[in-house]
């Protein structure tokens, strides 16, 4: 492909996870958005769909095995928001906690379920995460 660039946008998905009511955040442990609370997720490797990526990110970042119910947006970051770090088209999804509990790999140091309604209080979390997690509960029906 002539004139393909690898400085174009790069391709994300994320988790919305939920379990007993509550959503599951995590804090990133290093740039971009070091210190920042999310949902778990990563980039689409070549020639992955975008469940298998989602699964893959979740249980690569979590442990944890998840069922994913949707889609519920998408999410641009753009280099002056990722401190120079990329710009991410980041597809959100809402899933449910199926297996195992959370083992955190090195790109995350910390993980808490909270209540959706409490989730961003008092967190730094990554913008616009208030109201993917709105989205998230409709999908849920919550």
């Amino acid at each position: 492909m002539t004139g393909f660039s690898h400085n174009g946008p790069q391709l994300a998905v994320s988790a919305g996870i939920f379990r007993d009511g509550k959503i599951l955040l995590v804090r990133r442990a290093r740039e971009p958005a070091k210190g920042v609370y999310t949902f778990p997720g990563g980039r689409v490797e070549f020639g992955e769909s975008l469940h298998e990526a989602l699964a893959r990110e979740v249980r690569e970042e979590t442990g944890l095995k998840i069922e994913i119910v949707g889609l519920i947006g998408y999410r641009e970051a753009l280099p002056p928001r990722t401190g120079g770090h990329g710009h991410f088209v980041v597809l959100p999804f809402a899933a449910r906690w199926v297996a195992n509990e959370i083992a955190l790999n090195d790109e995350l140091d910390d993980a808490k379920w909270l209540s959706p309604r409490e989730a961003v209080h008092g967190l730094r979390v990554t913008q616009g995460l208030d109201e993917t997690i709105r989205s998230a509960c409709a999908i849920m029906g919550l």
